[in-house]
């Protein structure tokens, strides 16, 4: 279990905001994908999924890429809308028209090291100035009855470590929860995350024990985030790229963090109908010809976890209807069903 705030999460694993990947689709599948816990009344599942981030004034224009962006439903709870941007008002307002469209948390982004973001002094651009960012932060909890977080880096650069002292100063002035990429703007992707870093955050908020501190970076395994809680003392993990390629990744972390042992994995058969609920599910939120574009640009992520299945990637390019999907998808089923292991693993 995992508190921000009032909002008690049912599991201390959160969906991040993935640009460009976290839409509403996306995570209705990833929050249907669920296990009992033994001997609890609980189940093993994401506990908090993030929107991509939102361009305040987009939303406040209510800008039709961003309503898209800021989609939700009563099945997409309990959820977050993550904001970026410098201007204190402009995000206040836009946390305000967040909470009136479904929001139990929002989030300021100071961690996205993209450079069109960082170049309008937002994500990341945030940590070069802390004491202006703590203000900022200020003025948005003042805004909304409803607990508001903050996603940061380590710092710019080695040079600029600021999440040791920016976490307890954010805390300070209301923030709910931090969540800490273990990473510099500067590395951006690359490299390891730095456990040690996330760790020194933990350390300087120990005189907030009501402010949870959330580890996030290269999660691509429950050992992975079992790891991280017990480097770090962090409290809780958030699993973004991880998820792309096995979107059962969040309810297996949750089993393992709660048992100790790993659930029973999904067959090929059964990964297979995650790829067709998630393509189901866009096409009834965003129309067929959207859903197969975004279905091959997906079949990237999803192929590695359903091999073998010889020429998977290929054949998905091929498909030019909802039906046709179906249909190819139904006869890939079989040949797993029937042949299982004994499939050749093939280029794809």
């Amino acid at each position: 279990m995992l508190q921000i705030g009032p909002v008690r999460l049912s599991s201390n694993v959160l969906l991040a905001p993935i640009a460009g990947y976290c839409d509403l689709a996306f995570r209705l599948v990833v929050r249907k994908i669920t296990t009992p816990i033994p001997e609890t009344r609980c189940v093993a599942g994401v506990g908090l999924a993030c929107t991509d981030l939102l361009c305040p004034q987009a939303v406040l224009n209510e800008n039709r890429k961003s309503m898209w962006l800021a989609a939700t439903c009563d099945q997409d709870q309990p959820l977050c809308m993550q904001l970026y941007g410098t201007d204190p008002d402009i995000l206040a307002q836009a946390a305000q028209w967040a909470v009136e469209h479904g929001a139990c948390v929002v989030d300021i982004n100071m961690g996205c090291p993209v450079d069109k973001v960082t170049k309008k002094n937002g994500g990341s651009k945030l940590l070069c100035d802390p004491a202006s960012t703590v203000l900022l932060a200020k003025r948005v909890v003042e805004a909304v009855d409803v607990p508001v977080t903050a996603k940061i880096r380590l710092g710019w650069d080695d040079r600029s470590i600021v999440g040791p002292s920016l976490a307890p100063a954010l805390a300070d002035v209301g923030i709910a929860a931090i969540t800490v990429h273990g990473r510099t703007t500067e590395q951006k992707f690359r490299g390891s995350c730095r456990l040690d870093g996330i760790a020194r955050v933990v350390e300087a908020m120990k005189h907030h024990p009501g402010v949870p501190v959330i580890g996030n970076g290269d999660i691509k395994s429950p050992q992975d985030a079992k790891r991280m809680l017990d480097v770090t003392g962090c409290r809780g993990v958030m699993i973004g790229r991880g998820a792309l390629k096995q979107p059962w990744l969040l309810r297996d972390t949750a089993y393992y963090l709660a048992t100790g042992e790993l659930p029973t994995p999904l067959t090929h058969a059964e990964k297979a109908e995650v790829m067709i609920d998630h393509f189901d599910t866009l096409c009834r939120l965003r129309g067929e010809e959207t859903a197969l574009r975004m279905i091959r640009q997906r079949i990237s992520w999803y192929s590695p976890g359903l091999q073998p299945w010889p020429g998977l990637r290929r054949g998905i390019q091929t498909v030019q209807s909802a039906a046709q999907f179906h249909d190819y998808m139904a006869t890939g089923i079989e040949q797993i069903k029937s042949v299982g292991s004994e499939i050749a693993v093939a280029a794809v």
